[in-house]
């Protein structure tokens, strides 16, 4: 079970692994503190993963919040299960009720206000999995994010650099209920500032007290309902009280002695394993980690996965192909064969019918071990906090299209294409790591750039999660991390890659969260790290 990891190789960073035998990772300390508190109590790691869910949506209210989308990959001890919490469009959205308020030239719903949200699926995830995995009483895992609520806490550094960039936004700061949540003084707090949010307390408990139903079916979701309907929102009680989680089957791939796991669509998961499916046909091993050739086959391969990503991959229903078709073995071999070794190149979409976000992952010493993501999506989401109960709704809806011929066209009940990911990596049938990087479009990008570190290159996860990154955009285009070597980076730009260099700790470059198993878990434990990126922390006992 023990990978042979290279542990002298490193990178420059703010972070150690960290080893224990009962773990969480997240990007905020307290949340972290909260997974382990229901560790400590005897919960499981399900517990600690809810608890941890729960303290963030208070903790980093620029990336989640009570109205999230949520997704899980969890090994009960036995077997994989997955849970697609994305919500779906309200009953009253079609394409002629976008037209009709945006014109006959929108191509995607708004990007923010009431119009972009879809119904929220976060608590109903920790509804599902503590019901189905968890040992403490669900009301328990809610303590700790309700007592950071109401006592506060201070504002950490990255948090605070994205909440300052969302007050800047009129599209955010003018929708209704965002400036009496997030604007306490008029302004975004300051590092070190107390930030209390009492009115998400009082919905956290009614949650706790009802096991959810008051969100769905009771005073929240009448709250939620009432607050659309003034503001002109077609989402209603009917659409919170239809609303149930779905227990899926991932999907995966094989790749350097592993499977790696994935949410089938709505998601965008299916991009990671396309393009760990086109690398498996080049030797990446007996290349330097961070040379221009891996980098540039790495690149490449991406493209191809999102060319066919972005124009197949929408509800599972109305897909006109599907997972196994994208991932056939002879479609990528072909695929793979379109990458030149010698130039960037602008890929289209193939034809395989022939052939942003908070991540953190728990684990026990029981070998239960939780990947889950959730998430507001562009930061703050739609804008739209409901006032008095503090629900912070996702704007997903932004990612339909209004096209009458997209397989992502908007329709009622239907979920949009999506791009939280969580992912689990297994060896020879058995859990080796559950794992996640946050970031938009940079998700798939982060889970192929650390597998190949981790599984290619020997790089143990913390070294993985430091490492310097790229992110593609689109055509040629590709942003690169500063710390990228300067001969890689003129490199690739040598092959035609428009490369742009910066820094950003936040969401262009991702932000993970790994955990690896070392053996028995009761006995060798795990291996964690948390990406510097993010304010987070590996905890560990």
């Amino acid at each position: 079970m023990n990978h042979a990891f290279d542990w002298s190789a490193g990178y420059p960073s703010q972070r150690v692994p960290v080893f224990g035998r009962n773990v969480v990772s997240t990007s905020h300390p307290l949340a972290a503190q909260a997974g382990l508190r229901m560790l400590w109590k005897g919960g499981n790691a399900v517990d600690a993963a809810i608890a941890a869910a729960a303290a963030m949506t208070i903790v980093e209210p620029c990336s989640n919040g009570l109205g999230s989308d949520a997704f899980a990959i969890l090994w009960d001890g036995t077997k994989l299960h997955g849970l697609n919490a994305s919500g779906v469009a309200p009953q009253g959205w079609t394409p002629e009720y976008f037209r009709a308020k945006c014109g006959d030239d929108a191509r995607v719903p708004p990007k923010r206000g009431w119009d972009s949200v879809t119904v929220p699926g976060a608590v109903s995830a920790w509804v599902a999995l503590s019901e189905r995995f968890g040992s403490l009483p669900f009301a328990d895992l809610l303590e700790p994010a309700i007592e950071i609520a109401e006592r506060g806490y201070a504002v950490p550094w990255v948090v605070r650099q994205k909440w300052a960039m969302a007050a800047a936004l009129p599209e955010l700061t003018d929708q209704p209920g965002f400036a009496e949540a997030f604007l306490p003084n008029g302004r975004a707090p300051e590092v070190g500032e107390l930030f209390r949010f009492p009115a998400a307390a009082r919905t956290l408990r009614l949650i706790a007290e009802s096991h959810g139903e008051a969100f769905y079916r009771g005073e929240v979701a009448q709250a939620i309902a009432a607050h659309a309907k003034a503001h002109g929102g077609a989402m209603t009680m009917a659409d919170l009280a239809a609303w149930r989680p779905e227990w899926v089957e991932p999907i995966g791939r094989d790749y350097a002695g592993h499977r790696l796991h994935e949410i089938p669509p709505n998601g965008q998961g299916i991009a990671a394993l396309i393009a760990l499916g086109i690398l498996s046909h080049f030797d990446l091993a007996g290349m330097k980690a961070d040379g221009v050739e891996a980098q540039h086959l790495q690149i490449e391969a991406m493209k191809l996965a999102f060319a066919d990503t972005y124009r197949y991959v929408s509800d599972a229903r109305s897909m006109e192909v599907t997972p196994a078709q994208m991932l056939d073995d002879e479609y990528l071999f072909q695929r793979a064969k379109l990458i030149d070794r010698r130039r960037a190149q602008d890929f289209g979409a193939g034809n395989p019918v022939k052939g942003g976000t908070i991540y953190l992952t728990a684990a026990d010493e029981r070998g239960m071990m939780v990947s889950f993501i959730q998430s507001n999506y562009m930061g703050f989401g739609s804008g739209v906090v409901v006032p008095g109960y503090g629900v912070s709704l996702q704007n997903r809806g932004h990612g339909f299209s209004l096209r009458a011929g997209s397989p992502n066209v908007v329709a009622p009940g239907k979920r949009p294409f999506h791009t939280i990911i969580p992912a689990f990596l297994t060896k020879d049938g058995k859990p080796q790591m559950s794992f996640g990087v946050m970031g938009g479009n940079m998700q798939p990008q982060g889970h192929l750039q650390t597998l190949v570190r981790l599984l290619d290159f020997r790089q143990e996860p913390q070294a993985a999660c430091d490492a310097p990154r790229w992110r593609f955009n689109q055509g040629l285009s590709i942003n690169v991390e500063a710390t990228m070597p300067a001969a890689t980076r003129e490199g690739l730009r040598a092959l035609g890659h428009q490369v742009e260099s910066f820094q950003d700790s936040y969401q262009d470059f991702g932000a993970g969260q790994f955990i690896w198993r070392l053996g028995d878990p009761a006995v060798q434990g795990y291996v964690a790290a948390s990406d510097p990126r993010r304010d987070g922390l590996a905890a560990a006992f």
